[in-house]
């Protein structure tokens, strides 16, 4: 990548960063004469373009030993995400990490410019000075810490803004021992194709400002000849067109921040930008997202309005979920309004806290993983399940299904910090501890269904296998979750026959059976402290076949209960299905009516067509006899004149 003129890039003899640094900002840009065809909306079409040389896009120095990047690897470099709100989050990500420099804010928002819409994010935290701004736009480089903060590659910022937008312009603000500067920096796929540039060159200028005497000073860092330069490429570029208005952006910065403008929004196949800003006026879509279908089935319906298919289109709900826990000092505000955080764990009942410790080699890690699991408050009615996996209070997939209908209604939430994720976050890298993490959720499921699915109707079967173990886990207490310690299995020669019956307000266990979950019977003591052996014989049998009977009794009752509440169940999801197909085919004959009547008037159209495509043939014919009567009339005047 190069700014102005300069390349910064691998070389046999790797220099150091503020070498490359500082040789980046030397020289200025020089312009081409190359043009190429106009860049296509279409971002999965936009990188399709015949490479045209130019010797005049490369500066005066050899560069035989640098690998420079070519523009296209921004677009190649950018197919990384294939979903728009994914790259958002990338941008939001470092708008995160800047919490610790002060950041109390990140705002998303819509922008005109030239009546075209244009994504705004913009956050307080603590900026960058002109030679962070130079990393920031560079590939690789990167200050973060991987043990507390999101980024860690430092390839997230040229990934999302290329791929929501062929531009981005970015505006930062930084204190630095006592100097105030703030700097412009230009990504442009537009600028580089249209100048016909062989490899990414980066205009950026800075300036010095000093707040006391509210005097603004141009930073010459190679020569003011480079400086106009640069100016000249964003004026010519971006959306503003003089300094003044450049400078502008400054105004609601404070004395740190960091704005980035993304022009130039990508189009779907549909012609319409990928974003859709029109529909919520407080939120942002992605275009083309489904409709909801208008049914009276209540499942279907809060299905629907459900967070786990929100998100799918949805940035405002989206957001409420990225992050595992937000600082209370930090907030999202998108398009004027503040996004409310939503913890998916309050929105479960019957909550278990699993702790598992991976394997990996026989040898046990010392990562510890905590999920929360529980049924949905709305399940039965919202057919959603599946786990939230979350990696350093972010998340990386939402209702990820590792299980089958088995789990139906069984949601978690977990913090898998000993895993990488891919690099645009939107999953983890295939490893062996993966597949274990998702084989140990699959069973945490099943086993979690066995142990609590007769709380929400139906009938459980405990099974011999061993039990997970359990251990406390704080929550808030509006969570509605009510904590319970998993049965552990503390025996492995033992079976565990113990079956456990749930009827309203009773819990009946089968004392014949030996129990292996922590739930021994606990002797009965004699009222009478002192009886013959004879005595307590005769009262000890007499007890056990009245609690045998009463035991049978109500087994035979609560089986029958069961068996009821399950039927009830299927009858009311035959109704509800029956409605859906009703509903559905209603659809369709709407949607048939609607065609047979495009049709006709497609006909009528037609045909319309034709009288007047005749009229026209018939007219132009009387006026080429009109034109050639007049013309003979001419003739024949002048010859007899």
């Amino acid at each position: 990548m190069k700014y102005t003129a300069s390349s910064i890039g691998a070389t046999y003899q790797t220099p150091s960063l503020n070498s490359c640094i500082n040789e980046a900002m030397i020289g200025e840009v020089v312009p081409s004469t190359g043009s190429y065809a106009p860049l296509s909306g279409r971002f999965w079409s936009a990188g399709d373009y015949e490479d045209q040389p130019n010797t005049q896009s490369t500066s005066h120095r050899d560069f035989g030993n640098r690998l420079c990047v070519h523009p296209k690897f921004l677009h190649s470099n950018a197919t990384s995400h294939k979903w728009v709100f994914g790259a958002i989050a990338e941008l939001l990500d470092n708008a995160f990490d800047e919490v610790s420099n002060g950041a109390t804010f990140v705002k998303i928002d819509k922008l005109s410019n030239q009546g075209k819409p244009s994504l705004l994010i913009q956050d307080d935290g603590g900026g960058m000075d002109p030679i962070l701004l130079r990393r920031c736009m560079s590939f690789g480089f990167s200050n973060k810490e991987a043990s507390s903060s999101i980024g860690q590659y430092g390839n997230g910022f040229k990934t999302s803004t290329m791929r929501l937008g062929a531009d981005a312009i970015v505006f930062t603000r930084c204190m630095k021992r006592s100097v105030l500067t703030q700097s412009v920096g230009l990504l442009s796929y537009t600028f580089l194709r249209q100048e016909a540039y062989n490899d990414v060159v980066v205009p950026a200028v800075d300036y010095s400002f000093d707040p006391s005497h509210g005097v603004l000073t141009k930073l010459f860092h190679n020569s003011e000849e480079q400086f106009f330069s640069n100016l000249s490429v964003l004026l010519k570029w971006s959306p503003f067109l003089t300094e003044n208005g450049l400078l502008e952006n400054f105004n609601d910065m404070g004395s740190h921040g960091t704005k980035i403008i993304i022009y130039n929004l990508w189009h779907n196949d549909m012609g319409e930008t990928e974003l859709d800003f029109e529909t919520d006026e407080k939120d942002i879509l992605i275009s083309g997202a489904p409709n909801q279908v208008r049914t009276n089935s209540i499942c279907l319906q809060k299905t629907q309005n459900h967070i786990a298919r929100r998100f799918c289109y949805s940035l405002r709900v989206y957001c409420s979920i990225l992050y595992l826990h937000m600082p209370d000092n930090f907030k999202i505000m998108l398009r004027g309004c503040e996004v409310e955080h939503r913890y998916i764990a309050r929105d479960l009942k019957y909550c278990e806290c699993v702790k598992y410790r991976p394997h990996v080699s026989g040898k046990i890690e010392e990562a510890e993983v905590v999920t929360t699991i529980g049924f949905l408050k709305e399940f039965p009615h919202v057919n959603v399940h599946g786990f939230n996996i979350y990696y350093m209070n972010r998340l990386i997939l939402p209702f990820h299904h590792v299980a089958s209908h088995r789990g139906k209604g069984v949601v978690g939430v977990l913090e898998a910090n000993y895993l990488k994720p891919t690099h645009d976050k939107q999953g983890f890298e295939r490893s062996s501890l993966y597949e274990k993490l998702e084989a140990r959720l699959k069973q945490m499921t099943y086993e979690y269904w066995v142990h609590h699915s007769h709380l929400v109707g139906y009938e459980k079967k405990i099974p011999g296998s061993a039990a997970y173990q359990s251990v406390a886990h704080p929550l808030h207490p509006s969570s509605g979750c009510s904590i319970m310690p998993i049965p552990v299995n503390t025996s492995t020669t033992s079976i565990d026959t113990t079956c456990m019956v749930s009827i309203p307000g009773k819990s009946i266990i089968n004392h014949n059976a030996s129990s292996v979950l922590g739930m021994k019977r606990r002797p009965e003591e004699s009222i009478e402290k002192k009886e013959s052996p004879r005595k307590q014989k005769h009262y000890s049998l007499g007890k056990d076949a009245i609690e045998q009977t009463k035991f049978q009794s109500e087994a035979s009752n609560c089986a029958g209960w069961q068996k009821g509440v399950d039927i009830k169940a299927l009858i009311q999801e035959n109704i509800e299905a029956h409605e859906e197909c009703l509903e559905h085919e209603r659809i369709q004959k709407e949607l048939l009516c609607k065609v047979e009547k495009l049709k006709h008037e497609l006909e009528q159209v037609q045909h319309h067509f034709t009288k007047l495509s005749n009229e026209l043939l018939t007219n132009g014919s009387k006026m080429e006899a009109c034109v050639k009567f007049e013309s003979d009339n001419k003739f024949l005047k002048g010859f007899y004149v």
